[in-house]
């Protein structure tokens, strides 16, 4: 930390809930801080909690009868467009990153919401009352929806440009499980010193995870970026590249006969795991692929918040990709406290 803090005090953190028993809208505090520090830690949590978390969204949906976004259907009040908009609105949690088509059908008169959807226990929905589409009476509908699980924002062009199939249309999908973020910086004295900062972080969440799991995430992600600049073993140009063929290839460590191998290190968070699993293994020390496949099974299951439905998000990620955990016996495990 900033060598000032040895004179003003460790910064006190301080999480307190909009509501009480809401845990999705939250206000984080945090101070005091050395000059300027509010500023910076305040923009580089909001950057990452906006645009770096994964979450589920709805990506493309076909509807019965229907060959584009801007036709109306009989006996259906809302147009095309305006059911797009609505799918926007669900609130979803998905456990698995493999995308999943979910149905949605009805006779009016009926208004359909989010509780009418048909889904695999894959999928949460978190807001059941939102509303998709209004029926009137003789008014039927059959849909298909695609629910994919992502970072960030895509634009449905995007993948329009790359999947045109008629009669599937595509939808803005907003990955990001995080709805607002606000940041302020306010002023903070100890003593004598009176130009010290005091970082306020308002940030809310759509309910798939918390709004402490949020800002958890951001700072294990932004710690996993930093501690290469403090690293004395630099990524080589290349070494970023997520070549999985390479992770958990390396030879036996310590050979006296030949010069020490750099090992390869592949960022963790591109496999995409859900937050709770990425960071259960952040917090145990384990931030690359390849530290990932020299663990066992049971080293796993004694990490902090790490559960059996981890562990086989875990194993099925790595055989995806050919990879795998380490056996039991194998004296090259890796061992973490």
């Amino acid at each position: 930390m900033h060598i000032l803090q040895e004179e003003i005090g460790l910064p006190i953190f301080s999480a307190t809930p909009v509501k009480d028993g809401d845990d999705t809208h939250v206000i984080f505090a945090i101070g005091p801080l050395p000059p300027g520090f509010g500023m910076t830690l305040g923009n580089s949590l909001r950057r990452v909690l906006l645009s770096s978390l994964p979450g589920a969204a709805v990506a493309s949906v076909r509807i019965k009868g229907v060959q584009h976004e801007y036709a109306t259907i009989k006996g259906v009040r809302d147009s095309v467009v305006d059911i797009c908009l609505n799918l926007k609105q669900l609130k979803l949690r998905k456990f698995n990153k493999d995308t999943e088509t979910i149905t949605l059908s009805g006779k009016g008169p009926k208004t359909l919401t989010a509780k009418d959807l048909k889904v695999s226990s894959d999928i949460e929905i978190l807001d059941p009352e939102v509303e998709i589409v209004t029926l009137e009476k003789g008014g039927e509908i059959e849909m298909e929806i695609t629910i994919e699980k992502g970072v960030g924002y895509v634009p449905a062009g995007d993948r329009n440009r790359k999947h045109n199939e008629p009669g599937l249309i595509h939808i803005d999908a907003v990955f990001s499980p995080v709805e607002k973020v606000r940041f302020e910086v306010e002023a903070a004295r100890v003593g004598q010193q009176t130009n010290l900062e005091k970082l306020i972080l308002d940030v809310q969440t759509n309910g798939s995870l918390k709004a402490e799991e949020a800002v958890q995430f951001a700072a294990q992600l932004l710690k996993s970026y930093f501690e290469y600049f403090g690293s004395a073993d630099k990524v080589v140009e290349g070494d970023f590249i997520a070549d999985f063929s390479r992770a958990g290839a390396a030879g036996p460590v310590g050979d006296s006969d030949s010069a020490p191998v750099k090992e390869s290190y592949t960022p963790i968070e591109i496999l995409n795991f859900s937050p709770r699993t990425l960071n259960a293994l952040i917090n145990a020390g384990v931030g690359s692929i390849e530290q990932l496949t020299r663990c066992t099974e049971s080293a796993l299951s004694n990490f902090r918040g790490f559960g059996a439905k981890a562990l086989d998000e875990v194993k099925q990620t790595l055989a995806d990709r050919g990879l795998k955990l380490a056996d039991e016996n194998d004296d090259d495990t890796m061992m973490l406290g």
